[in-house]
């Protein structure tokens, strides 16, 4: 994984709301590309983040329309709902370990995609878990067309992570010039299909189709392993700095430069 990072580093945030979630991601963004990370840490280092959700939220792509999700349901329920600062469509995240890996490089987008799901891959392995890449590449703007294709998980990207040609890992990826932010998420149980729950009916046999889609093209990680949250951080800590380096784990109070970003995300439910 180091590829060409000097340093990396590792942090556990717990769980958190969504704005919270995703205001932190941005203000670690934000810390790269102020210089503040750089000075803090040195040139040449990368981070990785692992949080989880609670309440439990719907997150939308930046570009998604709201207006896909009831609110009203997400209210009732105690759901938030929030806007990730990347693309892509509709997430539930409830029983799950999301990710989020942050560096300042000038390497391609998709050599930084393959590189992270190789290091998760090489963690779901020692887990008992046998993934593999999806190698073909939608035309998601065709897809992002059509009315099922509200939720995240009904569709893989290339170097996205299968079990059997089933979504297990689903990530997003943002890039401000040098500066890029991966996140995504690894499902721990069947939970993350209740999105059905929370997107409105629209046309007729839409709910049908997205629930066929999920149970046909996504996975969760109870399927394969007992191996839960804390156990596959620490796999995934073990493989982020690739074979024979290890990565340095850090303190919350370590990110105590980190600075509120300037316009923060809303929650849409809250």
């Amino acid at each position: 994984m180091s590829g060409p990072f000097v340093s990396v580093y590792c942090i556990d945030t717990g769980a958190g709301s969504g704005r919270y979630n995703m205001e932190f991601d941005m203000r670690l963004m934000q810390s790269l590309s102020d210089g503040s990370f750089r000075r803090e840490f040195g040139p040449g280092s990368c981070l990785w983040r692992f949080y989880s959700w609670m309440p439990a939220a719907v997150s939308l792509g930046r570009n998604q329309d709201p207006s896909e999700i009831d609110a009203g349901r997400c209210r009732a329920d105690g759901v938030d709902i929030v806007v990730r600062p990347t693309g892509g469509r509709a997430v539930f995240h409830a029983d799950e370990l999301t990710y989020s890996f942050f560096a300042e490089t000038a390497e391609p987008n998709e050599a930084i995609y393959r590189m992270v799901h190789e290091a998760i891959g090489r963690a779901l392995e020692r887990a008992g878990v046998v993934p593999d890449f999806c190698r073909t590449q939608p035309d998601f703007r065709k897809r992002y067309a059509t009315a099922e294709a509200v939720t995240c998980f009904t569709a893989s990207a290339k170097y996205e992570l299968q079990v059997d040609g089933r979504k297990i890992v689903g990530s997003a990826q943002r890039r401000r010039g040098d500066v890029i932010l991966q996140h995504g998420s690894m499902p721990l149980s069947a939970r993350h299909r209740d999105i059905i729950r929370y997107v409105n009916a629209g046309e007729p046999g839409l709910i049908e189709a997205i629930t066929g889609e999920l149970e046909r093209k996504t996975a969760s990680l109870d399927e394969f392993t007992p191996a839960g949250y804390d156990e596959l951080v620490r796999m995934i800590v073990g493989e982020a700095a690739g074979p024979g380096s290890a990565a340095m784990v850090l303190k919350p109070s370590d990110l105590s430069f980190l600075r509120p970003i300037e316009e923060p995300i809303p929650n849409l439910a809250p």
